[in-house]
């Protein structure tokens, strides 16, 4: 089965940003499946998850790099509070008008979740579908704690190599995107529920039953409080990157969920 890509930079307000579209040789619809990624992600660590998922569901895939993340260009000013809540308007609004979206399924990895959460929510009418995974929906002391253990972990120069590898001089700037707001005493309320109040879309939860970040409480709240129809998968043995540890199983389930989103 033929699956080409292709790579597009697109303009926002704060900087170009870097997307990668996968399309089928024949796409079955004009919806596409839009990807958001985790705090320290990027259009190239999604793998081959984009491409599989595009020959299951023959579909078109696109990814974006979050302005700061990836190819995209830097961002100067250090992340707010609101920052998942903010997607919407932000990095994901100059992606929804670049590609003129009528129709779309967003799928999001950890915060990307919950940045795929509010974006469900905030374009209610256009979204069809919505799947989370390893998302949080609350901030946790097991959340915390993973966080912890990774700061520790990148210390380590090998390991932050790994993040230049993806992020270049960006890098440093990521890691403390992500820690420096998680770990923040202010930040330790913080709740997907108000979002997941507005997904009125039928919603897909997945979830490793060793997740590192969450426990099942995460899941759990995400299929409860969303509107519409949800169906929540804990997968044994799995950690915090389901679509990396067991790829065939979530491209599985996703497109199972796709087809019935499309019925």
């Amino acid at each position: 089965m033929t699956i080409t890509f292709h790579d597009r930079w697109i303009a926002s307000p704060g900087g170009r940003l870097f997307t990668r579209t996968w399309e089928p040789q024949q796409a079955c619809c004009d919806t596409p499946i839009v990807l958001f990624h985790d705090s320290l992600g990027c259009v190239e660590l999604w793998r081959s998850f984009p491409a599989a998922l595009c020959a299951a569901t023959q579909q078109r895939v696109i990814a974006y790099d979050r302005l700061g993340y990836g190819r995209s260009e830097p961002c100067t000013a250090h992340p707010l509070h609101t920052f998942i809540e903010d997607e919407p308007t932000t990095s994901f609004a100059a992606l929804y008008a670049a590609f003129q979206l009528e129709q779309f399924i967003a799928l999001g990895h950890s915060v990307g979740g919950g940045m795929a959460v509010h974006c469900a929510g905030h374009y209610a009418e256009q979204c069809t579908g919505l799947i989370t995974i390893a998302a949080q929906s609350i901030n946790e002391r097991r959340t915390r704690q993973g966080i912890q253990d990774a700061q520790v972990a990148f210390e380590a120069p090998e390991q932050f190599a790994k993040l230049e590898k993806y992020h270049g001089d960006k890098a440093r700037w990521v890691l403390h995107a992500w820690t420096d707001i998680w770990l923040h005493p202010a930040f330790e309320s913080w709740s997907l529920r108000p979002a997941l109040e507005q997904v009125d879309c039928p919603t897909l939860v997945l979830h490793g039953e060793k997740d590192e970040y969450g426990s099942h409480r995460q899941p759990e709240q995400i299929a409860r409080y969303v509107h519409g129809p949800a169906h929540c998968e804990i997968l044994p043995g799995i950690h915090h990157v389901p679509h990396r540890e067991a790829e065939a199983l979530v491209v599985h389930l996703a497109s199972q969920f796709i087809s019935r989103v499309k019925s």
